[in-house]
């Protein structure tokens, strides 16, 4: 029995995990993902008219690709074969390919492949069934957590269409932790349980958009309840804590909580401050924030608080993300704790956060002037008849490569937009800046003298 034979009973085993016994079995029991499956939605218009077509379906984990594969499954007139790339070699794909191509020949319809975890199969081992997706043999469904950009070959993408499932929303995890509460049949509701507000809140923060940590997690303190002598039992936060071994953290992804946090932590870093820098980016990551979203914040913190003060800064937070993307938690923890530590102990310089501002303002509001002629070039004999290039000096030429020429339209030629600080590596720019003026002042003072010589 295969994982849809399986997925196609209505009564899995009563010691079936809970995730897999509340799986949803059709398409109007799955939550979530209203981007997709929501009525009107093309991909469920697709799926119900039995012509979803070849679909890499990707996701963070507990999002429901297994699950919307199984509905797909479920509704097909299509004969479906899976296999999980953690386990499976070219010699299953082969055989999954000469099975379809012999049903196909017999009139049996067709064959849609479901590829599990289709991100671990190598190049050679996605290569062997491009063909065959090509031409019809087989329809792919793909699952995978990783970039399909990356993880995926190019032919093949071409020929699928990429699907990407969001993480749950709390308002989904509630609705699948209720119907997990209630269900007599495939849930808890033979075993009355009770769950106050400050469990419920930290359970839903726990799972982070993941149905499967959602409900793996109310099994195991479920299980360790000691039901009242009516049969009931209060699910609390202590004893949710204690089943997790985790202390619950005050927080709100979504509320006050989140963002007086990240500007707790924005504003350490821009006072320089290591210690309440790495203070709140723990507090953040152990209550259960996005890793990612923490690397993204520290990134734009390189480029509007430090800048060219220390041009490392940047560099290092991408290698930050990189890392916390590679790693993942908890071994990507020490790379955002790394980087927040690095940026809060830079020279601190915004002159460029306020020079490019400065620049969205004039462009929003001044006259949108054609580029200077000298500035244009000049590839056919008709460009330059016009003055294209005309005039233009090549740095090159010149000695320490600086020109006295024009590089703005005539109405913003006074503009100055970039000002370095006195601060790191900015103060080596303003000096740098500085000498070019010099540089432009002798050559303009040398321009005059020979002119009245």
């Amino acid at each position: 029995m295969d994982l849809f034979d399986y997925a196609n009973r209505n009564n899995p085993p009563r010691d079936a995990p809970l995730a897999a016994r509340m799986r949803p079995r059709t398409l109007d029991e799955i939550v979530g993902q209203a981007h997709l499956l929501g009525p009107g939605r093309a991909l469920r218009r697709a799926i119900e008219a039995d012509r979803a077509g070849s679909l890499i379906l990707w996701g963070p984990p507990g999002t429901g690709k297994t699950t919307l594969a199984r509905a797909i499954a479920a509704g097909t007139q299509a004969h479906f074969a899976a296999v999980s790339a953690v386990s499976a070699g070219v010699a299953d794909l082969r055989k999954v390919v000469k099975e379809a191509q012999e049903r196909r020949r017999l009139g049996g319809g067709r064959t849609i492949l479901f590829i599990d975890e289709i991100h671990r199969f190598s190049k050679s081992q996605q290569d062997a069934i491009l063909p065959y997706v090509e031409d019809g043999t087989i329809g792919l469904i793909g699952a995978t957590t990783e970039n399909p950009s990356f993880e995926v070959n190019s032919a093949l993408l071409s020929r699928t269409r990429v699907v990407q499932l969001q993480p749950l929303t709390e308002a989904d995890l509630s609705l699948l932790l209720d119907r997990a509460l209630s269900d007599t049949e495939r849930g808890l509701g033979d075993q009355p349980i009770t769950l106050l507000p400050e469990a419920r809140a930290h359970l839903l923060a726990l799972s982070s958009g993941d149905a499967r940590v959602l409900l793996n997690t109310l099994e195991l303190v479920a299980g360790g309840l000691a039901p009242d002598p009516a049969g009931s039992a209060v699910l609390d936060l202590p004893a949710l804590e204690d089943a997790v071994q985790r202390r619950a953290l005050q927080y709100d992804k979504g509320g006050d909580q989140h963002y007086d946090l990240i500007s707790a932590l924005h504003k350490s870093v821009r006072d320089s401050d290591p210690d309440g820098s790495l203070y709140w980016l723990g507090r953040m990551l152990e209550a259960g924030e996005d890793p990612l979203f923490l690397a993204r914040r520290l990134v734009r913190m390189a480029v509007e608080d430090i800048g060219l003060a220390d041009p490392q800064a940047l560099p290092l937070a991408m290698a930050a993300q990189q890392a916390m993307h590679f790693l993942g938690r908890p071994e990507g923890d020490l790379a955002l704790a790394e980087c927040a530590a690095y940026l809060a102990l830079a020279p601190k310089s915004n002159a460029v956060y306020r020079a490019y501002g400065a620049v969205q303002a004039d462009v929003a509001t001044t006259r949108a002037d054609p580029v200077p002629l000298h500035l244009r070039n000049a590839p056919t004999h008709l460009m330059a008849g016009f003055g294209y290039g005309k005039g233009y000096q090549y740095a090159h030429d010149a000695a320490d490569a600086v020109v006295d020429q024009a590089h703005l339209p005539d109405s913003l030629a006074d503009r100055v937009y970039y000002t370095p600080t006195d601060r790191g590596y900015e103060r080596d720019l303003a000096a740098r800046m500085a000498a070019r003026q010099v540089k432009l002042a002798e050559g303009r003072a040398t321009q005059e003298d020979g002119q009245f010589t």
